[in-house]
């Protein structure tokens, strides 16, 4: 019994005494492992570390993110109208990390947890430019680091406000947590941010009740899979009329990779569009792709990002058009499951179907492809929308003269087919000219 007694007494100090300095050095590592990661998968910062000052039951780091030229640089400087050779501030994260498989240290501080794991950690933020200057952002990052290594990290904002001129951005109670987990490749997210506004002297821009949930999963191709999903309740935009306000608004996809082949499933709503001519109005989109080559994909992907954003025409086309030849010959299929506006007078609704047939790429041109694919579309409308359409464009009745609008009771309808080279509208045969053929 006192020998049960003595280990048990043996096994408290280990997890209580001696386990914090053991194991902060594992935490420290970790959470590098985790930071250095998820700059690699971001390909455009630099993380570093500005060295620990390692306790035995606490340490005290810092971390640098710079962001290197690139796409997220440029966005930066246009979201905070500088020129494009203007300063982009390196974040700078101050941490003071607990540690030990249960952080007893922890509990001296807001949000401490006794949750086993490497440790827990306090984050704050702030900005600083190249002359020393350094700005504190608000917020608090709260984060966790489970025995496996993985990095759990809840960034939390009150209330608040940030001037600029004569423009301000407010937002209400932010809370988002992430998670990483380098040995999966595995990052995952959710969040809820209760409002957010851009106020100006020209407009406001103001969204509430946003909440968003993922996981994504790197590929060994230039693009992530998994799931997300995202809502926003409302959306209020200046207007000549005045402020206008939209949604809710939806948004959900799922990702995955069979091998080498991508499929995506995606759905968009946005309720309560204001049409001038309509009123209150729903938009539905979903989409459907499958059997895509990722390796063809990620080609394009990249030639698209070499691409001068500042060059638009034909010759840029022709850069890419390699690239394009090879996603095209690859084969997939595309579909627009649904594209629905519902409005008060009635709902019109389209479907479009394309089936992209694998093709040899060295024999690759464009009658052969064009002859290889299969589309169709499917159009209803009634006839109340149909009546709006021809009293804002009388135009419009050329559609129906020519017979590409079918009316059948209330609606009017289309059904066109393209198969092997020849396209039908509502049956009828409708010449379709093929480049290089007769």
């Amino acid at each position: 019994m006192k020998k049960g007694v003595v280990g048990l007494l043996v096994v408290l100090a280990i997890v209580v005494v001696i386990s914090p300095g053991l194991v902060g050095r594992l935490a420290e590592k970790s959470m590098d492992e985790n930071l250095d990661w998820a700059a690699t998968e971001s390909e455009e910062l630099t993380v570093t570390s500005q060295g620990f000052d390692r306790g035995w039951f606490s340490s005290e780091g810092q971390h640098r993110v710079a962001v290197r030229d690139g796409d997220l640089r440029d966005t930066l400087q246009r979201m905070a109208a500088v020129e494009s050779d203007g300063e982009v501030p390196d974040l700078v994260i101050d941490t003071r990390l607990d540690h030990g498989l249960v952080p007893f240290s922890s509990m001296a501080r807001d949000k401490g947890s006794l949750m086993p794991g490497l440790g827990s950690a306090i984050s704050t933020l702030s900005l600083e430019f190249s002359d020393g200057v350094s700005y504190d952002l608000p917020g608090t990052v709260y984060s966790k680091i489970g025995l496996a290594g993985n990095l759990e990290s809840n960034l939390i904002l009150e209330p608040g406000s940030f001037p600029r001129g004569d423009d301000a951005a407010a937002w209400g109670n932010v809370d988002i947590t992430v998670t990483t987990s380098p040995s999966s490749s595995i990052v995952g997210s959710n969040g809820v941010i209760e409002s957010f506004s851009v106020v100006s002297l020209q407009s406001d821009i103001t969204a509430r009740e946003i909440e968003f949930s993922g996981t994504q999963r790197q590929t060994p191709f230039d693009f992530s899979v998994g799931d997300v999903t995202a809502t926003m309740a409302s959306l209020t935009l200046p207007s000549a009329e005045g402020p206008q306000t939209i949604g809710p608004m939806s948004f959900t996809t799922e990702a995955e990779l069979d091998g080498d082949r991508l499929s995506d499933h995606s759905k968009v709503q946005i309720d309560n569009l204001p049409f001038p001519e309509l009123g209150p109005s729903t938009i539905i989109l979903e989409i459907t792709v499958s059997d895509v080559d990722g390796a063809s994909l990620d080609e394009l992907i990249r030639a698209i990002e070499e691409l001068d954003a500042n060059s638009y025409g034909d010759e840029t086309m022709m850069e890419i058009e390699p690239e394009v030849q090879r996603f095209l010959a690859s084969g997939f299929e595309f579909n627009f499951d649904r594209v629905a506006l519902i409005a008060p007078q009635g709902a019109m609704e389209m479907k479009l179907l394309l089936d992209v047939k694998e093709t040899d790429i060295d024999q690759f041109n464009w009658a052969s492809w064009l002859l290889a694919l299969d589309a169709s579309f499917d159009l209803t409308m009634p006839a109340a929308l149909v009546d709006i359409a021809i009293a804002t464009d009388p135009q419009f009745n050329a559609a129906i003269g020519m017979g590409f609008l079918r009316k059948n009771g209330d609606i009017y309808e289309m059904q066109a087919e393209f198969k092997k080279g020849l396209l039908t509208v509502n049956g009828a045969p409708m010449p379709v000219p093929i480049p290089g053929m007769q």
